[in-house]
């Protein structure tokens, strides 16, 4: 068995954060080291043409040694696979560490994403840090002092949503238009409801709906559109909940994830081992590489042998919607998303009987 390329994701050190939208849910911060990050290069090796290591699969360059573990993610990855930036960078170590932006330049970063869910309090609160509104304010002053322009996300709710004039008072209190094209960047910024599941599901009560959209401010409206390449706002947050269930009650289709996924694998602290196509969970455990070893992890990917990937090879959509969709909720979701939310509520009520 090989792929042509392995992506080996390992949390080494966690996350400063604990963010009420993140996919890859809440966990203790690992302390790992550089030959556990080897072990796990050298684990999936035979199995791909190329393979592209990650030292973090949550806040990128948290640790104080972030340059040499970018170097040796980059020795471990095979020459033409290199590990990316993805726009995304360490806040909190952008408002603590006058080296870092610097460092970011260098690697021919032009952008960084940075999260707002409104005001202070609000953002604090959704972050799960206090302190974190500011840091943001910080790490703003740093990249475009640098050269790199911030690129401002927003999450919408029907909490948030209340306060996303503030993101727009933000824009241009600070007048980042007008710095992002004086370091020659085109400003960006967009708005969504992120995806419901790890922590995000728990926000399945507050969910965007379809009358929540017209309070969006027209600015941040008119950045969502541009940076979707979308033609209305509705195209960005989806379908009603109800149109979607009323879709798939028809629909006995079943689908191999494995056979289709990248070979992307979440590895967390305990070497226990997901794929990225779900989310870090039971469900989707394929097994512990110390334990297991990649051949039996990569064969249960491949062979749809996580629970998850077993109730998606073999459970209709009509089945996963019926038992745990709402015929009536107006909450907006893209299709695949809203599969993978009632693939999860599934698997989870199944463990629980």
């Amino acid at each position: 068995m090989q792929y042509e390329n392995i992506s080996a994701v390992l949390d080494m050190l966690g996350c400063p954060n604990r963010c009420r939208h993140c996919f890859v849910g809440w966990r203790p911060n690992p302390k790992l080291t550089e030959s556990d990050l080897r072990f796990v290069a050298e684990a999936f090796r035979p199995y791909a043409k190329t393979l592209t290591v990650y030292d973090w699969n949550r806040e990128p360059d948290f640790g104080g040694d972030y340059k040499e573990k970018w170097e040796l993610c980059k020795e471990l990855s095979s020459p033409d696979r290199p590990p990316e930036r993805f726009e995304l960078a360490s806040v909190w170590r952008l408002a603590r560490d006058g080296e870092y932006a610097p460092w970011l330049k260098g690697l021919g970063v032009k952008y960084v994403q940075l999260t707002l869910f409104g005001g202070e309090e609000l953002t604090d609160s959704f972050t799960g840090r206090r302190g974190a509104y500011q840091d943001i304010l910080k790490a703003i002053d740093v990249l475009l002092e640098n050269g790199i322009a911030p690129r401002i996300q927003a999450f919408v709710n029907k909490q948030t949503v209340q306060e996303l004039y503030k993101v727009e008072e933000l824009i241009d209190r600070l007048e980042l238009e007008k710095r992002c094209e004086g370091i020659g960047i085109p400003f960006a910024c967009f708005v969504h409801q992120g995806s419901c599941d790890g922590e995000g599901e728990k926000l399945y009560p507050i969910w965007v709906t379809s009358d929540d959209l017209k309070k969006i401010p027209d600015k941040l409206a008119k950045y969502t559109l541009k940076h979707f390449n979308k033609r209305t706002i509705q195209e960005v947050f989806g379908r009603e909940e109800r149109e979607l269930y009323r879709e798939l009650i028809e629909d006995d289709t079943t689908e191999s994830l494995g056979s289709t996924a990248p070979a992307v694998l979440y590895i967390d602290g305990e070497f226990n081992v997901t794929p990225n196509i779900g989310v870090p969970s039971e469900p989707w455990l394929l097994g512990n590489l110390k334990t297991d070893g990649a051949e039996k992890i990569l064969d249960r990917l491949k062979g749809d042998k996580s629970p998850a990937q077993y109730v998606r090879a073999t459970v209709p959509l009509k089945e996963l919607v019926r038992d745990c969709g709402d015929p009536e909720s107006k909450r907006l979701f893209g299709r695949e998303d809203y599969i993978e939310y009632l693939l999860n509520r599934y698997c989870r009520r199944e463990a629980q009987e």
